[in-house]
């Protein structure tokens, strides 16, 4: 087990996160046939001590920067694109208190993060809103159901979202893992990101007490405090990377011991063959292409984000342009490479055992969530209208 002490000092953290995400690989098919919690890779985070990865070091944390960040989610992701998920949402979740919350929130939640390690997830999804939050006394109470708990069940930390009567707003707020009420319904069973276990949880008069309440953050008007929603979309963006660089890495290997040439080719070698060849430089031409651009992105996010409550609205909305371009562009890539490598491999390569649709599967169930169309929609209307892109708290 690599201890917190050991990664601060050496501080070589994409190492770390390679070597676990070696380990993983090595069970990915099962684990992702499976399903189910995802306790084990937790438990495995858990010990690489990356939890508190973007926590400041004010805070007893690592204080890695967001690009370092977005490096680690992308490596993790190329073993696994539910575990590249799931950290990358844990790693959102633990700034959340520092754009969304008040000063005494931002202090608590990271010197909590740090001192207990805790694991962070979340089933924020505003559009559903059958979930309510109502005041009882100088706390509240929540009851009903929200759906895609990433992670909850096995976080420490979870973070909701609740329609309250009148709001125009849906109330964020945090909870501990042992307040009472919270139900997971056990209702996962999606074609990719298997692991992730986001299940529906049912509320049964769960207590939020009102310092659990996220916000207002201070000033509250400031382009800073929508700004986690710009991070959540790059970090999804190298999960996206993450999950191409690992199909890509996969099918190379396979195909190179084990696809044979086809029998009209005239080469006796598989990797002689010219349309292999031809094919292969074209996806990593496009995935060097689709990293560069989100390492371009990530070095924009970082010095936006060094500005804190000093960031503008302009330069939200600048990055928020370089943000979503990076993640359309990674969307068709990934795809692209998780679709094609089976004609570079051959028809052996669909076997079961190889699991090698997971890829495509992981990638495009995440995909739908946000449909990289309408990114595009908000890239042309700044190219011709130089109108920037409207960013909000739940992006």
């Amino acid at each position: 087990m690599v201890q917190l002490l050991e990664v601060k000092q050496t501080q070589d953290w994409i190492a770390i996160a390679s070597n676990l995400s070696g380990e993983l690989a090595q069970t990915a098919v099962e684990r992702d046939a499976k399903a189910g919690e995802p306790s084990l890779e937790i438990q495995r985070l858990r010990e690489s001590s990356l939890l508190p990865l973007v926590v400041p070091k004010e805070y007893g944390g690592i204080g890695a920067t967001w690009a370092e960040a977005f490096k680690v989610i992308q490596k993790l992701s190329s073993s696994d694109g539910s575990i590249g998920q799931l950290y990358g949402n844990h790693l959102n979740l633990t700034a959340l208190a520092h754009v969304s919350g008040t000063p005494e929130q931002k202090d608590r939640y990271y010197w909590e993060t740090s001192r207990n390690n805790l694991f962070w997830a979340n089933a924020i999804n505003t559009r559903d809103t059958r979930l309510k939050i109502s005041p009882d006394g100088e706390h509240f109470r929540v009851n009903g159901v929200k759906s895609f708990g990433t992670g909850v069940d096995v976080a420490d930390m979870r973070v909701f979202s609740a329609v309250g009567d009148g709001a125009e707003l849906p109330f964020l707020f945090v909870i501990p893992k042992s307040r009472e009420g919270v139900v997971s319904n056990q209702d996962w069973e999606n074609i990719g990101q298997r692991r992730t276990d986001s299940d529906t949880f049912t509320f049964h008069n769960v207590l939020v007490k009102k310092d659990e309440i996220l916000g207002p953050p201070n000033p509250p008007d400031s382009a800073f405090a929508t700004f986690l929603g710009i991070i959540a979309q790059l970090t999804k963006t190298h999960v996206y990377l993450g999950i191409a660089e690992g199909a890509f890495a996969a099918a190379k290997q396979y195909t190179t011991n084990y696809t044979k040439p086809w029998i009209t080719s005239g080469v006796d070698q598989i990797v002689a063959d010219p349309y292999i060849l031809l094919h292969y430089g074209e996806l990593w031409t496009e995935l060097q292409a689709a990293i560069a651009f989100a390492d371009q992105a990530a070095a924009k996010v970082q010095q936006a984000w060094e500005k804190d409550i000093n960031v503008t609205v302009q330069e939200r909305g600048e990055v928020a342009i370089a943000v979503f371009a990076a993640k359309a562009f990674a969307t068709r890539v990934g795809l692209d490479i998780t679709t094609n490598i089976f004609e570079l491999m051959g028809t052996r390569s669909t076997a079961s055992k190889y699991g090698f649709d997971r890829y495509w599967r992981d990638l495009r169930t995440f995909t739908l969530h946000d449909p990289v169309d309408y990114k595009l929609r908000d890239i042309g209307n700044w190219v011709l209208n130089q109108e920037l892109p409207i960013v909000t708290q739940y992006s």
